[in-house]
């Protein structure tokens, strides 16, 4: 479920399935991609915060929602569109005029870091940890999200987060360029909420003409480079390493990778 409030020229989105960790099914982030877009049009909002329910961001991509997919394919071109709502969602977080901060506790990984690099800025609480875990199921990052990555950090950097699987400490990833601030847990939401407000009070037009044009500059290769990732996550799920990944996840074992 994702919520919507606004206050006070103030925005907030909220992965709100804390039961779940807040992991991401189809239907949340077809939410967020049309709440993103509705607010590039809403003229009383100057700042976006977004934030997840209880005691972790998100733990990405439900799991289970994906293996449901998968024992019951659809066809190829249907697929198709369907792996390509990651890369939308990330355009649409990253078209929103206004500037947007991220609010990260607990866990981030996969596709809700993928979220969080499309932000403007990303403050986190202390004891959070971040990363990308799709290699450990044979999967590569798709989303278009190795741009804004190695554009924060680097290409030596995103290498090691996006080949390792491994989940960062918040104070490692805010001397690489990940995370702007850390801050107490018990502080995260008040803090995030006051930078909005700092930035809802600068000038609006001048504010979101920049960021426009430091994302332009940023980002200017991305579609060009990155278009074919979705192809290539379809390519992988279609290999026995995949389909092993998947299996040791579900028994908690290590796997047996060959490879094919």
């Amino acid at each position: 479920m994702i919520t919507l409030d606004v206050h006070d020229h103030i925005a907030t989105i909220t992965l709100d399935r804390p039961e779940r960790r807040n992991a991401l099914t189809q239907g949340m982030l077809a939410d967020v991609e049309r709440i993103a877009d509705d607010l590039r049009g809403h003229g009383r909002v100057r700042a976006v915060v977004l934030r997840g329910a209880g005691t972790d961001f998100s733990v990405g991509a439900d799991l289970a929602e994906m293996q449901a997919r998968m024992a019951n394919p659809a066809p190829l071109a249907e697929a198709r569109r369907g792996a390509q709502l990651g890369a939308r969602v990330m355009r649409a977080v990253m078209g929103i005029d206004q500037p947007t901060v991220c609010a990260v506790q607990g866990i981030a990984t996969g596709g809700a870091t993928c979220i969080a690099t499309a932000c403007d800025f990303r403050l986190a609480a202390a004891g959070a940890r971040l990363g990308y875990g799709e290699v450990k199921i044979g999967i590569n990052l798709m989303w278009n999200a190795l741009g804004p990555l190695v554009a924060l950090i680097g290409p030596a950097r995103a290498k090691r987060m996006v080949m390792t699987g491994a989940l960062f400490d918040v104070q490692t990833l805010a001397g690489w360029g990940l995370i702007d601030e850390v801050v107490p847990a018990d502080e995260l939401d008040a803090r995030a909420l006051a930078m909005a407000q700092d930035l809802a009070a600068l000038p609006p037009l001048a504010v979101q003409m920049i960021k426009r044009s430091i994302n332009a500059v940023a980002h200017a290769l991305d579609a060009a480079v990155l278009h074919a990732d979705a192809d290539q996550w379809l390519l992988a799920t279609q290999s026995a390493d995949f389909a092993e990944a998947l299996s040791a996840f579900r028994d908690k074992r290590p796997g047996r990778f060959s490879g094919n």
